[in-house]
């Protein structure tokens, strides 16, 4: 399992305690040190069944400060994943990969149910 997180973000702290609490393995993965790819973006939504924009960082100053709100509906898809792949900020976090199941963000329900 492929734990995608930004280390200072509480979110992600309090996920990675869940996956310890809940004796799950996992390889821990820096998103401003390793961001995800094109590529991984596109394996990763297909897996998820998640619209793309469910991979912005929504709350995050970048998407803010380039309007994104208002720009991403009129972008394509490859921009879209373009942009993701661009700067780890951007991404939606943490992210989950275990198999043929992608999570993103923590909803300890969801969590629960996919992950045990």
């Amino acid at each position: 399992m492929l734990f995608v997180e930004y280390p200072k973000c509480s979110t992600c702290r309090k996920a990675k305690q869940w996956l310890k609490d809940n004796g799950i393995d996992f390889t821990d993965r820096d998103i401003t040190v390793q961001n995800p790819t094109g590529q991984e973006l596109r394996q990763w939504q297909a897996r998820s069944g998640l619209p793309l924009r469910k991979f912005f960082n929504t709350s995050g100053q970048l998407y803010k400060s380039l309007h994104l709100k208002e720009k991403l509906s009129a972008m394509s898809e490859e921009e879209q994943i373009a942009l993701l792949a661009s700067d780890g900020m951007m991404v939606k976090r943490p992210i989950v990969v275990a198999g043929g199941t992608v999570l993103v963000g923590f909803r300890p329900a969801e969590w629960e149910q996919a992950l045990k």
